[in-house]
């Protein structure tokens, strides 16, 4: 049996299981999601997607309905391809398109850990006793009790898990903030709706760059953790930057990574010169010196004045890069929305 992460175009993900020598298309139909589909024979290409990851039988199917540059470029045809691993699929519609439903979980807090004066960590376990399924890098809409909204938080853990972990950043007067300062309690349920967005961890092709601002660490300790079980060999460079010395949090947990894979750690303070840390923003690190002339893959998330100002320097300092994800999220003033 493989599991079959179906990507939409709207940023919903949902996980499925395959049974021997089931399609993806046809597994999909089975559990109730209408993907694209027309003739099923490999003809007509309205079932094609894009493979993301894994390993797979690709089919039978006529020229007219997959070109041979699709095929090479990572295409495929839902309704011929067999799955030989887990795989990950890009399908080409959105969730609604296709009947899935988002659908609200239940979970209890199982630890809240203050991990500075402005950031919280916080630990749930699904009430069914279920394990959370997500891609490495995806976020999760978290309902704010008492109320009919929810913010947005990447999880900082290994999928796959009975225990998700949050890092939430404590905003005056944010809903949540004010939920988990005021009432927030070990037992409190809080309904998650999960797993949602593009921005997660691609098969490991070239050497990595992550860029991390702020609570943004939070989806690259799930990259990591997913990289750690795989025995990672690929180097990887970290640059990870907050306002204070405080706010670089989870520094054991990533120094422990960097003891058992090649991942360089670089952090900085923008606010103050801390212990430890560099003085300055994480755009001092993107250049040619250190980087070289390597072509990598680059994944950044915070907020969108550094994501923007790391776009920028990318480009004046010429670092080659094949692929470029990103995740941003408002600024501190209000609380965390992906966008």
């Amino acid at each position: 049996m493989a599991k079959i992460a179906l990507n939409f175009e709207d940023g919903v993900t949902r996980f499925i299981d395959s049974l021997p020598n089931e399609t993806v298309a046809e597994t999909a139909y089975r559990v109730g999601i209408n993907i694209p589909l027309d003739c099923a024979d490999g003809a007509c290409g309205t079932c094609k997607c894009k493979m993301r990851s894994g390993n797979f039988d690709a089919g039978d199917y006529i020229e007219e309905a997959l070109s041979d540059e699709e095929a090479a470029a990572g295409f495929a045809l839902a309704c011929q391809v067999r799955p030989k691993s887990d795989l990950v699929v890009d399908i080409l519609a959105s969730s609604a398109a296709c009947k899935v439903k988002s659908t609200a979980v239940a979970t209890e807090i199982k630890e809240l850990n203050r991990l500075s004066s402005e950031i919280y960590q916080l630990k749930l376990r699904a009430a069914d006793g279920s394990s959370f399924q997500f891609l490495p890098g995806q976020y999760v809409n978290i309902e704010v009790p008492g109320t009919s909204q929810t913010r947005s938080y990447s999880y900082s853990s290994q999928p796959d898990t009975s225990e998700g972990e949050f890092l939430i950043k404590l905003v005056p007067g944010g809903l949540m903030s004010t939920y988990l300062k005021e009432e927030a309690a070990v037992g409190g349920e809080l309904n998650i709706v999960t797993p949602l967005g593009s921005f997660y961890l691609r098969e490991v092709q070239r050497d990595l760059i992550f860029i991390a601002g702020g609570t943004g660490i939070a989806p690259f300790m799930a990259m990591l953790e997913k990289l750690k079980a795989e025995k990672n060999t690929t180097p990887i460079h970290l640059f990870y930057g907050a306002t204070t010395g405080e706010n670089v949090v989870e520094l054991e947990r990533l120094k422990a990574f960097s003891e058992i894979m090649p991942l360089q750690l670089f952090t900085c303070t923008s606010d103050e010169q801390a212990e430890g840390h560099d003085k300055g923003f994480v755009t001092q690190w993107i250049n040619k010196e250190l980087l070289g002339d390597k072509a990598y893959d680059i994944y950044i998330c915070g907020p969108n004045a550094m994501v923007e100002a790391v776009k920028t320097t990318l480009d004046k300092e010429a670092i080659q890069h094949v692929n470029f994800y990103m995740e941003k999220f408002v600024p501190t003033g209000q609380e965390n929305v992906q966008l």
